[in-house]
């Protein structure tokens, strides 16, 4: 039951940027870029790959047999978005960005183990 309402949390965590493939105009918001130039269309495309966390993570949390693949799926999507950031000097504009992933890290930590523990899936 703990791993299913991390995996939950976790795809939570997930769902806002994910939505951004649907709605668009979230890119503006979440990213404080316009429509129209290459990075905006890049984050568009990032947005597709949210989905599919978002989508491993609800899998995750119906199916423990997912679970180890799901947990190296979202911790790099998290970690290597975290480096990143704060290889860049850590940019106000994803400021929230960042707290979201590291609020979840702990989260991800939990799942994760549960996931790779012998007879534990569950």
């Amino acid at each position: 039951m703990i791993a299913a309402i991390c995996w939950a949390i976790l795809g939570l965590i997930h769902l806002v940027p994910a939505l951004a493939l649907f709605r668009p105009a979230m890119i503006s918001a979440l990213y404080g870029v316009q429509s129209g130039s290459a990075t905006f269309l890049l984050l568009h495309h990032r947005a597709a790959l949210f989905l599919c966390v978002l989508l491993i993570c609800i899998w995750a949390a119906l199916r423990p047999e997912v679970r180890p693949l799901a947990s190296v799926v979202v911790a790099v999507s998290m970690i290597s978005f975290l480096w990143l950031y704060a290889a860049a000097g850590q940019p106000v504009a994803l400021r929230q960005i960042a707290i979201a992933d590291l609020a979840g890290l702990p989260v991800l930590m939990i799942a994760a183990w549960l996931a790779f523990l012998p007879g534990r899936g569950a």
